[in-house]
């Protein structure tokens, strides 16, 4: 993964995110996580007018471990909220790859099964207009 395109500043703003979810309790991801460019969730509203550049998503399949399965209340199944800021900020630096100012509509779906997890994580990248 190269960081040539992405503004110093905005690294050191990804790093820090990511060393606070790091080191302690952790941040849920539905709190209001500072990222270098604007992230909106799912019913959130846009204020300013924009023009959308395209959908981009994360996402990740593998099977389960022998802990996993064995527990039958599926206790040690799905990401945790530390996990969650940091694929998250995956998607930011995706998004900003392609220019973006924004994602909207950002969503974080988990599916699991007999054998496999997996989850898919993607939002609208945007430009906003007049900028």
């Amino acid at each position: 993964m190269t960081f040539n395109k992405i503004p110093n500043y905005a690294l050191i703003t990804i790093v820090a995110a990511l060393l606070l979810s790091c080191a302690g309790g952790g941040i849920p991801i539905s709190t209001n996580t500072k990222y270098p460019i604007e992230v909106l969730y799912e019913n959130q509203p846009v204020e300013r007018p924009y023009s959308e550049i395209g959908v981009v998503e994360i996402s990740s399949e593998d099977t389960l471990t022998d802990r996993q399965t064995k527990d039958k209340r599926m206790m040690y199944r799905g990401n945790d909220a530390k996990t969650k800021e940091l694929l998250t900020a995956r998607l930011v630096i995706k998004a900003q790859k392609i220019g973006a100012d924004a994602l909207i509509n950002v969503t974080y779906k988990y599916y699991t099964s007999v054998k496999k997890e997996g989850y898919i994580l993607s939002g609208l990248a945007v430009r906003y207009r007049g900028e």
